[in-house]
C-alpha cells in the first residue's frame, strides 16, 4: 500500500516512516505543503496530513484530496486543540484526527483500520467477485489471475462502481502518478474487459469509463 505522509517535523517525519516501511508500506514523505499538494494524484491509497505546514495546509489539501477522490482515507496530525479546526477537518472530510505528542502504534493502529481493506473479497456480481489480496476473479467458479495493472485498475472501478472514472483518475492511480499515453489505458480496458466477458464496463467519449453493477 502506497501513503502519503506530510509532516514537517523532520525527525516525527523519518520516524514515522521507518515504522510504516516495517510493515510493507511504501511510504512517501513532505515537509512541504505545495510539495505534498502537486503530489495528490499518484497512486496513494491513504494520506497522512500534518495541517500546519509551510505553503499550504493540510486542511487546503484535505478539500483538494476530497475534490478528486471520495473514498481514500485521510488521517489528520496536528498539536491543535481547537475545536473548530478539529471540526473543520471532520467537515471537510477527514476520516480520523489525532493530536500530538501521540504513540506511532496509535497511527498504525488507525491505518490498518482505515486503509487496508478488511473484505479482500469484493462481489460485483451474484457469480463473481474479485479478490483483492490474491489478485483473481471468480467467474462463475472459474479463477482468473489478473496483472497488477488489471488489479489496480479493477479496484480503481470497484471504489467508484456507477461513477465516471477519468483517464486522468487511471493514470493517477494504475500508473502510480507515471505518465502513460491514452492507447495504452485502452489497451488495458480492453485486457480488463476481454477477461470480464461481460459488459460492465462503459466508455463515456473524451472523458473516461463507468463500471456499471447493481
Amino acid at each position: 500500500m502506497k501513503i502519503l505522509l506530510l509532516e514537517d517535523n523532520v525527525k516525527l517525519n523519518s520516524t514515522i516512516k521507518k515504522r510504516l516501511e516495517l510493515k510493507d508500506y511504501q511510504v512517501d514523505t513532505f515537509i512541504d505543503g505545495q510539495e505534498a499538494f502537486d503530489a495528490i494524484h499518484d497512486g496513494y491509497s491513504c494520506f497522512v496530513l500534518d495541517i500546519n505546514v509551510p505553503n499550504i495546509d493540510g486542511i487546503k489539501i484535505l478539500k483538494k484530496i476530497r475534490e478528486e477522490y471520495i473514498d481514500i482515507p485521510v488521517i489528520i496530525i496536528s498539536a491543535s486543540v481547537e475545536l473548530e479546526l478539529i471540526k473543520e477537518s471532520y467537515d471537510f472530510g477527514c476520516n480520523d484526527y489525532i493530536k500530538k505528542p501521540f504513540f506511532i502504534d496509535e497511527l498504525e493502529i488507525k491505518i490498518q483500520k482505515l486503509c487496508i481493506i478488511e473484505d479482500e473479497k469484493i462481489k460485483f456480481d451474484e457469480n463473481s467477485y474479485f479478490d483483492f489480496k490474491s489478485s483473481f476473479i471468480l467467474l462463475d467458479e472459474e479463477e482468473i489471475r489478473l496483472t497488477k495493472k488489471e488489479r489496480l485498475l479493477l479496484n480503481l472501478f470497484l471504489s467508484k462502481k456507477n461513477k465516471v472514472v477519468s483517464f486522468e483518475a487511471i493514470e493517477s492511480y494504475v500508473w502510480e502518478g507515471s505518465f502513460v499515453s491514452l492507447e495504452s489505458i485502452r489497451t488495458l480496458i480492453r485486457r480488463l474487459r476481454k477477461t470480464l466477458k461481460k459488459e460492465y464496463i462503459e466508455t463515456i467519449v473524451d472523458t473516461g469509463y463507468i463500471f456499471r453493477i447493481d
